[in-house]
């Protein structure tokens, strides 16, 4: 007859969301999250902005589950987050002047270029129909872990149709166990997300407006004797 078995103890649910305000927890949530973002899972990270959500960009799978998790289709793809402003040249091609000036500027921040992407490239953000939006956040917990992953496509943390979230606890309210690692830096100072430029032709137009303006944008590009056009 079969002794019984015995249960050992329960086990603890592994980590999920790291306070990055202590050191010893940042290091340990920006490792856990680049191993996430390697076995090609999702992570949600402080931006200058709103908290995002990402994924490897190039893992078509891993951004499936992105889209998949924020209940949108591939009709949206999402960014790509950057951790260098020289990356942008890996990525997208046929750059205009006008457009590496607002770079020069506004890098890192709150501005997410619109730009022909590079035809050699292997990944598959969505129906993208050959560009790539690209962003350098400018808080120093993104970059650190971008600068270990690469870049990753990155939305707004929250489901379609919900605000999105402006710290790591109301991102996981929404995205529950949709996502491995959440990283906690404190709230947003706000809610604006990025301004949203296309920057495909010879004049930049607003695709969304947001925390940089219209008129700083027409500052800046004045010079090349250019000047940026809303989307409407």
């Amino acid at each position: 007859m079969d002794e019984p078995v015995t249960p050992g103890p329960e086990r603890e649910p592994a980590e999920t969301l790291f306070d990055t305000a202590d050191s010893d927890a940042r290091e340990a949530g920006v490792s856990a999250a680049t191993l996430a973002v390697q076995r090609g899972e999702l992570v949600v990270l402080p931006t200058d902005t709103v908290y995002g959500v990402g994924a490897d960009a190039f893992d078509p799978t891993a951004v499936r589950r992105l889209l998949r998790a924020k209940g949108r289709g591939r009709e949206m793809p999402p960014p790509v987050l950057v951790s260098a402003a020289g990356t942008l040249d890996a990525l997208a091609i046929g750059v205009p002047v006008y457009a590496r000036t607002l770079v020069e500027a506004l890098w890192p921040g709150p501005l997410t270029l619109v730009c022909r992407q590079q035809p050699s490239l292997q990944w598959d953000l969505g129906d993208t129909r050959g560009t790539v939006a690209v962003r350098m956040p400018d808080h120093p917990v993104a970059l650190e872990l971008i600068g270990r992953t690469g870049p990753l496509a990155v939305s707004s943390a929250n489901r379609t149709g919900l605000p999105a979230a402006t710290d790591a606890y109301g991102a996981r309210e929404m995205l529950g166990d949709r996502v491995a690692v959440y990283l906690e830096a404190g709230p947003t100072p706000a809610s604006v997300p990025s301004t949203i430029l296309d920057v495909t032709g010879p004049v930049g137009r607003i695709l969304r407006a947001g925390a940089v303006t219209r008129e700083q944008l027409d500052a800046l590009v004045a010079d090349h004797g250019t000047h940026v056009e809303d989307l409407g």
